[in-house]
Order: C-alpha cells, then structure tokens, then sequence
C-alpha cells in the first residue's frame, strides 16, 4: 500500500539584503527585458540619456533602437521631429562616440535618424520634452538654508553633494 503524499510547505521568500539598497537594483531586473527588446543590452542609454548625450540633444532626439548587424558595432536609431534631423545628422559622430564612451567600447557604429511626431502623425503638435528637462520649482530659499546648515559639517565632499541634492528634492514643491 503506497504511503499517502505528505503536503509540502511553500518555501519562505528569499530575505533580502539589510539594509537600504539602490533603487537601480531593484528596478534592473524589472527593465531589463523591455530594453533588451528594443536592441538595448543596457537600459543605461535609456535612462541616463540627458547624461550621455547633453540636454541639447536630448531635448531635441531619443534613442527608439539598436539594431545588431554582422559586423562590429550596432546601428542607433534616434527619433526626432523634422525640423531638428539637420541638426543631429550634422553631430552622428559627436552622438556615437558619447554613446560609445558611456558602454565602454564600440557598442554603435551607426547612428539612423528617423523623423516623426512621437504622438502620432495626425495631431500636428510634439509634446516632445522629457519630463526630467521642463524647469522645475525653486524650493523655499529660507527652509532650504535651514536645512543646509546642517549639512556644513560634513567632511566628505560626495556625501555632503549628496545631501545638498537630496534637501533640494525634498523642499521643492510638487506640481499635483
């Protein structure tokens, strides 16, 4: 006579690490496969696209694609209004070698511009702009020198950068 099955107790989740972790590692795998999808081996280009190109370009292009080929290096597809492509076809190579730069090798050979309104061909206006390059507002100037007194005393260059950022996007005001 067989013995009857004995049930078996889900696993407990895996603990995390203690402690505060970056929000970049709890978000990477979460953007991984849709990056990865669209050619993009890292979602770096993605996300710190102002950083690696410059705010004039990235108010004006953002990136769609990468497209693999045989040979070495792949082909960035950018996408743009029509009225911006002269602009960007005349710096391909300026964009291709800070998008190299920031991979570490000769990750893009080719840059492609397409020209198109990202919102759709029939509304005739491009809401194009990130929402990271519209100016934000100014927080309060006596609240934030409250709270920068206090960051005064620390010694180490980076944590007090750090800290100064951080008081800044906790005092400015949120747009609802």
């Amino acid at each position: 006579m067989p013995r009857p099955a004995i049930p078996r107790q889900p696993e407990p989740p895996a603990r995390r690490k203690r402690g505060f972790e970056a929000a970049s590692a709890l978000l990477a795998r979460e953007l991984k496969a849709p990056a990865e999808k669209r050619g993009f081996g890292e979602a770096k280009l993605l996300t710190h696209w102002p950083e690696i190109v410059g705010a004039e370009i990235a108010a004006i292009a953002r990136p769609v694609k990468i497209t693999w080929g045989r040979g070495f290096g792949g082909t960035l597809v950018l996408l743009t209004t029509g009225g911006h492509a002269p602009v960007l076809e005349m710096q391909k190579d300026r964009i291709a070698e800070r998008v190299n730069a920031s991979y570490g090798y000769r990750a893009v050979a080719h840059v492609h511009i397409t020209q198109t309104a990202p919102t759709g061909f029939a509304e005739g206006q491009v809401a194009f702009r990130p929402a990271a390059l519209t100016p934000r507002p100014e927080p309060d100037p006596a609240r934030l020198a409250r709270v920068l007194e206090g960051v005064e005393g620390v010694e180490d260059e980076g944590l007090k950068q750090a800290l100064t950022r951080l008081a800044r996007n906790v005092l400015t005001p949120r747009e609802t």
